[in-house]
């Protein structure tokens, strides 16, 4: 399994391949009565889609760190699991990955209660639509999913912060003792 983690970690055919198959079990499961010719379709769409914003956020990155797919997957894991590098040249590249999350997550702060806003305002909506049409249940379901969703959204984006700003001082105490 571990194995299998590190390679969709640094493999971006890894990550559209997995995104495909996902995307053509929804649809098969949402549209069962498509061709399925069409649920390929739709698949490899989406897939594109996602695979070009995985795509811009990796290159971005790696423009920040400076190392290459491998390098990054390993700061990555470094700082899932607060390990902090020994070599000067891994961590400054941490230094700089670090810094430029947490500068994304400060500036994504100003447009996140907006976003979950109008997330429940959605399910709000599709929820008085399902009153008023007589069916409850999918709406209900709906409306729970996507509180659900928002809460994990910021409770990723909360663990996310906590090891950022870990990373941070950790890497400046580890400066500050290391000449």
């Amino acid at each position: 399994m571990r194995s299998l983690k590190r390679w969709l970690d640094r493999s971006l055919t890894a990550q559209a391949v997995l995104i495909f198959l996902v995307c053509l079990g929804v649809t098969a499961l949402v549209h069962w009565d498509w061709n399925p010719v069409l649920w390929m379709v739709r698949g490899v769409l989406y897939t594109a889609i996602a695979v070009t914003f995985i795509a811009v956020q990796r290159r971005r990155a790696l423009r920040a760190t400076g190392t290459d797919a491998r390098g990054l997957a390993e700061l990555g894991r470094g700082i899932r699991h607060r390990e902090v590098p020994t070599d000067p040249e891994e961590r400054a590249a941490m230094r700089r990955l670090v810094n430029d999350q947490l500068e994304r997550l400060e500036r994504s702060a100003r447009w996140l209660p907006y976003w979950l806003g109008f997330m429940g305002l959605i399910a709000a909506a599709i929820l008085a639509l399902g009153v008023a049409t007589g069916s409850v249940a999918l709406p209900l379901v709906f409306a729970l999913g996507t509180a659900v969703f928002c809460y994990w959204i910021v409770w990723m984006r909360r663990r996310a912060i906590e090891r950022h700003t870990y990373m941070r001082s950790a890497l400046r105490e580890q400066n500050e003792r290391v000449p």
